[in-house]
């Protein structure tokens, strides 16, 4: 059922509606994180350009070569290349950093700088495209091609709405992915000071009037021209976690695609155990990646309320802390406003 076009739901008697007049997105889906099963979806695979929401799919795949404890000093050369108008947190050349202020820089600023250097450190802009091309093969992510691991606007480079939610999914059962992707704010170094940065994600930090979601652990937003407003969240309530990806709302202004997360994800926890499955996430936990030199990752958790879930769970609670006062910082290159 995924594959076709328009929107799956099979419900059982009793089971709420989905709010379709308050979705405009031209693609999305519900998929329930522990079990993997797709609740409901609209235009699962429809092949769209997927913004900074790509940058999980490179987090899953860079991760576990890079760990955070390690230091790191810029060469001018790691910083060239990056886009027009790309997201900035601020990665200076000649400065030196702890990885994990470079993923604190991915994860909440959405920069491109940061990911420019850490994907030099992982061999190279070309060499990690490929190897993140060869982790989403082996996710069984089949219509995500990769072309800018940052998510910046490149002819060519698309995802959907099924491949983004099985790199969220993903991505929550490592600790350190689930830890980066539910924090609110940090300090980001600049050489004997440092500033506050904040989570670009609305519906976790409730900035700019959008209020939070209650036990929201991330995942990661994105926005270009090309894109328009992408967003992979996740949730949990109840012992249950869900996963939600929207594409590129068509009605509703900037802000749009979190109240549409918002709204599906308010239908998923009230229809779960309601509705049969339209389909399923593939879960190929194991499966080395395909291609030369590519990574599978550090060993996943087990879905479920095994180890991992309950971390993402205490995160939860954590992150929506104190949310109401997050400053947030939005950073210019060549004279254009970006978001992450």
């Amino acid at each position: 059922m995924l594959y076709r076009s328009g929107t799956q739901v099979r419900p059982r008697a009793g089971a709420p509606e989905i709010p379709e007049e308050d979705i405009s997105a031209l693609s999305w889906l519900v998929a329930d994180a522990r079990t993997g099963d797709v609740l409901a979806a609209h235009n699962a695979h429809l092949k769209l350009p997927p913004a900074s929401t790509l940058k999980t799919l490179f987090a899953l795949t860079v991760l576990p070569s890079l760990p955070g404890g390690i230091r790191h000093t810029v060469r001018e050369e790691e910083l060239e290349g990056i886009g027009d108008g790309s997201s900035l947190v601020g990665v200076a050349q000649g400065r030196t950093y702890r990885v994990a202020d470079l993923w604190r820089g991915v994860f909440l600023s959405s920069g491109n700088d940061a990911v420019h250097v850490l994907a030099a450190m992982n061999g190279g802009w070309k060499t990690t495209a490929a190897r993140m091309q060869a982790k989403a093969r082996s996710l069984g992510a089949l219509d995500t091609h990769v072309l800018s691991p940052d998510g910046y606007d490149t002819p060519g480079q698309v995802s959907s709405a099924y491949d983004l939610a099985v790199f969220g999914r993903a991505g929550l059962r490592n600790p350190e992915f689930a830890r980066y992707c539910s924090t609110a704010q940090a300090k980001f170094p600049a050489g004997g000071w440092s500033y506050e940065i904040a989570n670009t994600n609305r519906l976790l930090t409730g900035a700019d009037g959008v209020e939070p979601y209650p036990g929201l652990i991330g995942v990661k937003n994105g926005y270009t021209s090309e894109a328009g407003n992408t967003l992979v969240a996740a949730a949990r309530r109840g012992g249950r976690t869900l996963v939600v990806t929207v594409m590129n709302p068509q009605e509703g202004g900037g802000y749009a695609v979190y109240e549409e997360a918002r709204s599906l994800l308010d239908w998923g926890f009230r229809a779960a155990g309601r509705v049969d499955p339209v389909g399923t996430l593939v879960d190929t936990r194991g499966v080395p990646a395909a291609g030369p030199g590519a990574t599978t990752g550090a060993p996943a958790h087990p879905a479920g309320d095994g180890p991992g879930w309950p971390e993402v769970a205490g995160i939860a609670g954590a992150a929506g802390l104190g949310a109401g006062g997050v400053f947030l910082a939005l950073r210019l290159r060549n004279g254009r406003l970006t978001r992450g």
